[in-house]
């Protein structure tokens, strides 16, 4: 789009939808507004396949939200798994039937761009998007968005998705607003045969020594991808806890071939999805699961409902009709995931304050783990479960008063005379 033919190549050239950013999220985004017929580029700062700090579990409502004929590249399925509180009290829960598959982010994300571009987006990667503007000399009319990157160039489209990850520039432009802020570390350990072979099929969920951490051990053939998360600001106390985790594994002899860091950012409840043409989804809107910071969901989902609203709003003609569909790709989000997150929450404050409640009831409490096994599974949510399940209910409000319901403790085993 640049030489002496520019200004001509700008007035042909307005694409419908511009997604910023190639993660989980934009590839969704892109491809609903691919299969929708319109004119779409997905712009991505990287080469592909790039790596991402990820546990790289899917769940059922991730597995859902993938397009028809998505063939997921799974390195392991999940049939159990072994909780323990700090390295104590470990016991193993088992299921018949997965519970989730475990994947690499590179060949997953790479597969969703596939999948974007065979339904008609167009990619670029190796793109730095400096901002987005909406009004000024760039802008040629208001129903047009001007994305400008990193040497000048500017790409012009009636919608855009911001994408962009967990620090957005996308979303500082709508003016995404966040009040919860975790540390996440995480090393990928190539492991010896025998001891791959012991980790099959199993992973391993450690409620961690700060309040809300927890580290977990992911199994993906050869490798162990191992990892802890905490709340942003205890980063020496979180880089011990995973020192402490990898030593306690007997995994410390391996040297990791990867190990990395990433901040995920929780919006707050009253954060804008949207700033005229302009949407953002996933990371770049703060939209993950408060207590579990479970990403790839959240980004799938939001990214499709994105790229949905973005056909629409490329379609509205004046600012009334723009605003009205993003209030309703709003509304959208908050009735699905937006539910799921506040439950999120408050599951966070308790975890956070009777850490061992949780780990007796996942361990001892028949009905706990068979909640935790439907909504790995994706045949119910936190807040289906929630809105559903009156014990559910009374529990939560109960340990929300600051203690736990009766019922509760009286079924649940005090963590330190667990069967181990």
């Amino acid at each position: 789009m640049s030489g002496e033919n520019s200004s001509a190549d700008d007035v042909q050239r307005v694409w419908d939808v511009v997604v910023v950013g190639a993660g989980p999220a934009g590839a969704s985004a892109a491809y609903a507004a691919a299969v929708a017929g319109r004119r779409v580029l997905l712009l991505e700062k990287a080469e592909l396949p790039r790596y991402k700090t990820c546990g790289g579990g899917i769940i059922g409502p991730s597995r859902d939200a993938l397009p028809p004929g998505f063939d997921l590249p799974f390195q392991d399925r999940v049939h159990a798994v072994t909780f323990s509180h700090n390295g104590r009290f470990a016991r193993t829960r088992r299921s018949r039937q997965m519970l989730f598959g475990l994947i690499n982010r590179p060949e997953f994300d790479q597969q969703l761009v596939e999948h974007a571009q065979k339904a008609g987006a167009e990619l670029r990667t190796g793109v730095t998007v400096q901002r987005v503007e909406q009004h000024g000399s760039a802008v040629p009319d208001r129903r047009t968005v001007a994305v400008v990157l990193q040497g000048g160039e500017t790409v012009l489209a009636r919608a855009v998705v911001g994408a962009d990850g967990s620090a957005s520039r996308i979303g500082a432009h709508v003016g995404v607003k966040l009040d919860q802020v975790d540390l996440g570390l995480e090393a990928e350990i190539p492991v010896p045969e025998t001891v791959a072979e012991d980790w099959k099929g199993r992973v391993l969920i450690d409620w961690g020594p700060m309040p809300g951490s927890y580290g977990w051990v992911f199994p993906k053939g050869g490798t162990l991808t191992v990892g802890v998360i905490s709340a942003r600001g205890e980063g020496a106390a979180t880089k011990r806890y995973l020192e402490d985790f990898v030593a306690r594994l007997g995994l410390a002899g391996f040297e990791p071939v990867i190990s990395s860091g990433h901040l995920t950012r929780c919006r707050a409840d009253d954060s804008p999805l949207s700033r005229g043409r302009v949407l953002v989804c996933g990371d770049a809107a703060g939209l993950l699961e408060p207590w579990t910071r479970e990403g790839i969901s959240f980004a799938l989902r939001s990214g499709r409902l994105a790229g949905e609203w973005a056909v629409r709003i490329a379609e509205a003609h004046d600012a009334v009709d723009t605003r009205r569909q993003a209030l309703n790709y709003a509304f959208a989000v908050k009735a699905g995931l937006g539910v799921e997150m506040s439950v999120g929450k408050r599951m966070l404050t308790l975890f956070e304050r009777r850490p061992g409640l949780f780990h007796a009831a996942l361990t001892g409490f028949r009905p706990a783990w068979n909640a935790f096994r439907d909504i790995t599974r994706g045949s119910t949510s936190l807040g289906e479960l929630v809105r559903t399940h009156p014990l559910a209910q009374r529990a939560l409000n109960a340990l929300d008063r600051g203690q736990a319901a009766p019922a509760e403790e009286a079924a649940t085993p005090d963590p330190v005379t667990s069967r181990q």
